[in-house]
């Protein structure tokens, strides 16, 4: 019998800066689209442009990243969806539920812990004297 060969997985380059900052932003993109929400009701063009200045451009979400969150948000519950124009334009505009607005102070209190180990991190290896990115320790 012929031994199959299949492809292989792409390796993970686990030193590339570019793997971890697409790491955390897709993680962000979520807390950062309930974030908005938190100000109030938004279609999903302004929830992007607002991510991204809300950030100053750190968590710039694409239409490919807001509009399955938002579906997923709201097949959840957590976001509720009505059709509005908006600049003389059908829109679908996105505002919290209570679900949702709970779902954001549980990752806001996550998000912050998770800031608090990194920032804990960040001083211990100070501490031994690694203070340049990408300086070996």
């Amino acid at each position: 019998m012929p031994l199959l060969r299949t492809a292989a997985a792409p390796r993970i380059d686990y030193g590339s800066r570019a793997y971890w900052a697409g790491t955390i932003k897709m993680g962000l993109s979520k807390f950062f689209i309930l974030r908005v929400l938190h100000d109030g009701p938004m279609h999903g063009y302004d929830i992007a442009r607002t991510v991204a200045r809300v950030t100053g451009g750190c968590c710039s979400p694409t239409e490919g990243t807001v509009y399955p969150v938002l579906r997923e948000f709201e097949a959840g519950g957590f976001v509720t969806v009505e059709e509005m124009v908006v600049q003389g334009r059908q829109r679908r505009v996105y505002a919290l539920t209570d679900a949702g607005r709970a779902a954001f102070r549980v990752a806001l209190e996550a998000w912050m812990e998770a800031t608090a180990a990194l920032q804990d991190t960040g001083r211990a290896f100070a501490a031994e004297g690694c203070k340049a990115p990408g300086e070996t320790c």
